[in-house]
């Protein structure tokens, strides 16, 4: 997988139609971590297999700033992934980072995406493991493979959420997902967070949450993203680009956390350098080496999206 994707936030994550020039000609133009183009849900059957060459103009074309890009195959329950891999990435070019394949039920499909890379990489001219993956859980099946999953190949780099499907996958009574899901007292969603979190981080992975629907209603985002935000996860689906600006807030650290993790840090630096102690006051707290690997990961989420310390 390219080093330059993995290092790169995501803490908003756009998904454009690949069937809709318009819409892909605009993608570049939204201020998102990543940007995915879509081949699965948001395109009709009988757009599909014209749709792949849309995506790989727009992708060889098309300005796309440092963000991480991403093509979305369809799944291996249709006819359409061995093609959609094989034309996107031979005719896309070195811009391309990674290959998002959804409904994930297990390590095999993982590894199968993997092996089918490896030959399409080395027949485009493509330097080996390039191409890097997303893995959606989608379904009750996955989730039960999802530590399996997380291992299954060394081009893994994202493991997403996927609500919607899920939902349907465990016969929840709703018609779609929304911040009522995360308010109520038995929130079925906490158990999925935390199993997918876990296997994610295990294994190195960024862990995405997936899309929210009510598309205008940008403060119930918010409270949702806030949700998933809390247990750690990197950052969620955008489908418009309004949503991308409000999650890149969400899911980064505020400037006073991030100033004052890296002052942890340096309190920390003089007390195990200088002073040769394991913990040490800071203000009326006291932080020892489990303080300074949180505020380590607040600074490397802060810098990942840009931050810089304030001045002093």
């Amino acid at each position: 997988m390219s080093n330059r994707s993995r290092a790169l936030p995501r803490r908003s994550c756009l998904s454009t139609p690949g069937s809709s020039e318009r819409f892909l000609a605009k993608a570049p133009t939204a201020t998102t971590d990543f940007s995915f183009l879509d081949l699965e849900d948001s395109v009709a059957p009988n757009e599909k297999v014209a749709s792949r060459a849309k995506v790989a103009q727009a992708i060889r074309t098309l300005d796309w700033d440092e963000r991480v890009l991403c093509v979305r195959v369809n799944a291996w329950d249709t006819p359409w992934t061995y093609g959609d891999v094989i034309d996107v990435v031979t005719e896309s070019g070195p811009r391309l980072d990674e290959v998002m394949l959804p409904k994930v039920q297990q390590a095999s499909d993982i590894v199968a995406l993997d092996l089918l890379l490896t030959q399409v990489e080395r027949n485009a001219g493509l330097a080996p493991g390039h191409i890097g993956i997303e893995a959606q859980i989608e379904t009750a099946r996955g989730l039960i493979n999802v530590e399996e999953i997380c291992a299954a190949s060394p081009r893994l780099e994202s493991i997403v959420f996927g609500p919607a499907d899920f939902a349907a996958s465990i016969g929840m009574p709703v018609t779609t997902i929304d911040e009522t899901i995360h308010d109520t007292p038995s929130n079925p969603f906490i158990y999925v967070f935390a199993k997918i979190l876990m296997a994610g981080r295990a294994n190195g992975l960024h862990v995405i949450d997936g899309p929210f629907l009510k598309v205008r209603d940008l403060d119930a985002l918010r409270f949702a993203a806030g949700i998933s935000a809390s247990y750690g996860f990197d950052g969620k689906w955008a489908l418009t680009p309004d949503q991308a600006i409000v999650l890149n807030e969400v899911y980064s650290p505020s400037q006073t956390m991030f100033d004052k993790s890296l002052d942890i840090l340096d309190a920390y630096r003089v007390a195990t350098d200088k002073d040769h102690t394991g913990a040490v006051m800071f203000g009326d707290e006291m932080i020892d080496e489990a303080s300074a690997k949180i505020a380590n990961s607040f600074v490397v989420r802060g810098e990942r999206s840009g931050m810089k310390r304030t001045p002093k």
